[in-house]
C-alpha cells in the first residue's frame, strides 16, 4: 500500500497503509528551500502512525486484565486501527486537494493528539475501541495528506522524496513493539496512548508554524456512499464473529447470523453502488479480469495469514511461555530485520526472476516459519526459537512482498495509484478477518496459547493453499 508508485529500484518493499490519491505533479518542479524543514516535521507523524499499528500488539493481555475485558473485544483495538486506515486513507487525500492539505494534516494531529488522550483515560474496552477507531482517521488521513506536501515540496525530486518517506513506515514497524513492550513493563498500557500527546503537541506547533499552504483544487467528488457501505460491511462481519467471543455465544446465535446476514447486504449494495457510480469508492475494473481477481484474492489470504499472524505474535509469546512484553514486542523486530535485509535485494532481483518465483518461495519460508512457531523449542530457549522463526518469516516476506506489490502493476500503468490502494485494502481486510477470527476463538481455548499455535498452522496452510494462484499471476521479465 505506497500513496505513489515509485521505480522499482526506489519503491518500498514493506506493507504499510496505501492510499488511492497521488500527489499531483506540481507546475513549478524547483523544490522548495524549506523542504528539509518541513520533511522532519511531517516524518513525526508518519512515525506516530506507523508506531501505533503495532505498539498495541505487546498490551493485548494488559488491557485485557486492567478493563476485565474479554480478548475478542481486546482485538479490536488493532482491529479497529486497520479499519479505520482502510476508509480513511482515500477520503483524507481527496479533502487534502480539495481544501489543502495543511489544513487536512492539522486537524488530523489534532484528531490523533486528542484521541490518544481519550484512550489513555478509557474506563473500559468499549470505549477504548470507540477512541482508537478516532485516532485510526487522524493516522489514515497523516499518510496521503504529508505524501502530498512532501511531493510539493521536493519538485523533480520527489520520486526519491516520497521514497525516502514511505520508508519511515516500516521503522515504526520495528520500534513499536519495543517501545510498547517497554513502556508495559515498566508502566501500563495506558501510556502506550498518553506518550502521543506531547508529540502530538509537537508536531501540531511546528507544522503550524513551518508547513506552507497549499493551493486548494478541484476534486473529484468522494463517494462517501461507497465507503458507507464498505465500512458496514466489514463492521457487521467483524462484530459478528467478535460476538462469538462473549459468553456462550455459537454460531447458531441470532446476534451472530443477524450480523453476517447483514454484512452480506452491505456488501452487495456496495458492489451494486460501485458498478453504478461515476467515481466509485473502488474502480469496479479493479476488481474484474483474471489478473486482478487473482492478486485480489492472493492479497486477501496473504493479509489474513501474515498480518493476522504479526499481530498476534506477542500475545501468543506470552500467553504460551510467560515471556515479558518487552521481549515478546521483540519478536515483531526480528520479523522485521529478516524483511528488510532480504527486501533490497528481491527489488533488484525482479527484473530477472520475475514475479512468481519469489512470491512461491517467500510464501513457503513464511509458512515455514510459521510453522517452526508453532512446534515446542528444540535446543533453544522458548525466546530464541521464537525469535528465529519470527526472523524465517521476515525473510520469506522481504522475498514474497517486493513480488506481489508488483505484480499487478502492469495490467493498469496508468491506475497504479488505484491499484496500491486496493491492494492495501485487501490485506489489511484479511488482517481484519484473521485478528477477529483468532481471538475469538482464544476467549473459548482452555489454553490460549496452545489453541493459538493451531492457528498459526492455519495460517501456514492458507499461504501454502494460495501458491497455486501464484501460477496464474502474470509474470514478467526484463525491463519495464
Amino acid at each position: 500500500m505506497e500513496p505513489q508508485s515509485l521505480p522499482a529500484s526506489s519503491r518500498p518493499a514493506t506493507d504499510g497503509p496505501t492510499t488511492v490519491t497521488e500527489p499531483p505533479v506540481l507546475g513549478g518542479d524547483e523544490p522548495s528551500p524549506k523542504r528539509w524543514i518541513v520533511f522532519p516535521i511531517v516524518s513525526i507523524a508518519l512515525l506516530m502512525a506507523s508506531i501505533d499499528q503495532t505498539i498495541v500488539a505487546t498490551a493485548l493481555i494488559a488491557i485485557q486484565r486492567d478493563l476485565g475485558a474479554q480478548l475478542n473485544w481486546s482485538g479490536w483495538t488493532i482491529t479497529i486501527y486497520a479499519l479505520g486506515q482502510i476508509l480513511v486513507m482515500p477520503v483524507a487525500g481527496r479533502l487534502g486537494d480539495q481544501f489543502g492539505r495543511k489544513k487536512i494534516f492539522l486537524g488530523a494531529a489534532v484528531l490523533f493528539t486528542l484521541a490518544s488522550l481519550a484512550c489513555s483515560l478509557a474506563d473500559n474496552i468499549y470505549l477504548l475501541v470507540v477512541f482508537r477507531a478516532f485516532q485510526a482517521i487522524g493516522g489514515g488521513a497523516f499518510m496521503p495528506t504529508a505524501t502530498g506536501i512532501v511531493a510539493e515540496q521536493f519538485g523533480r525530486d520527489r520520486d526519491r522524496a516520497v521514497g525516502m518517506f514511505t520508508s519511515i513506515f516500516p521503522i515504526g514497524g520495528i520500534l513499536g513493539p519495543i517501545i510498547g513492550g517497554v513502556i508495559v513493563t515498566y508502566w501500563s498500557w495506558r501510556e502506550i496512548f498518553l506518550v502521543n500527546v506531547p508529540a502530538g503537541v509537537l508536531l501540531i506547533l511546528l507544522a503550524w508554524k513551518f508547513v506552507p499552504h497549499s493551493a486548494p483544487k478541484k476534486a473529484a467528488r468522494i463517494d462517501l456512499v461507497g465507503a458507507a457501505f464498505l465500512a458496514l460491511t466489514i463492521l457487521l462481519g467483524m462484530y459478528g464473529i467478535s460476538s462469538l467471543g462473549s459468553g456462550g455465544a455459537s454460531p447458531t446465535d441470532p446476534l451472530f447470523i443477524a450480523s453476517e446476514v447483514l454484512a452480506l447486504v452491505f456488501g452487495f449494495l456496495f458492489v451494486r453502488h460501485a458498478n453504478r457510480a461515476a467515481n466509485p469508492f473502488i474502480p469496479v475494473q479493479l476488481l474484474r479480469g483474471r489478473g486482478f481477481a487473482v492478486m485480489n484474492a492472493i492479497n486477501l489470504l496473504y493479509g489474513a495469514a501474515v498480518l493476522g499472524f504479526g499481530a498476534l505474535v506477542p500475545l501468543y509469546a506470552e500467553a504460551r511461555y510467560g515471556i515479558q512484553p518487552l521481549q515478546a514486542g521483540t519478536l515483531l523486530t526480528a520479523r522485521a530485520v529478516g524483511m528488510i535485509c532480504v527486501a533490497g535485494l528481491a527489488v533488484f532481483a525482479l527484473r530477472r526472476t520475475g514475479y512468481r518465483a519469489p512470491m512461491i518461495g517467500g510464501f513457503l519460508l513464511v509458512a515455514g516459519g510459521m510453522t517452526i512457531m508453532s512446534l515446542a523449542p528444540h535446543g533453544l530457549t522458548p525466546y530464541g526459537w521464537l525469535a528465529a522463526a519470527a526472523a524465517v518469516t521476515g525473510i520469506g516476506m522481504g522475498l514474497s512482498i517486493p513480488a506481489s506489490n508488483n505484480a499487478s502493476l502492469q495490467l493498469a500503468p496508468d491506475q497504479i495509484s488505484a491499484i496500491a490502494g486496493l491492494r492495501g485494502m485487501f490485506r489489511q481486510s484479511g488482517g481484519i478477518i484473521a485478528v477477529s477470527v483468532t481471538t475469538a476463538i482464544l476467549s473459548h481455548a482452555a489454553t490460549p496459547g496452545i489453541a493459538q499455535a493451531h492457528s498459526f498452522v492455519v495460517f501456514a496452510a492458507v499461504l501454502v493453499l494460495i501458491i497455486p494462484f501464484a501460477f496464474m499471476v502474470p509474470d514478467h521479465r526484463g525491463s519495464w
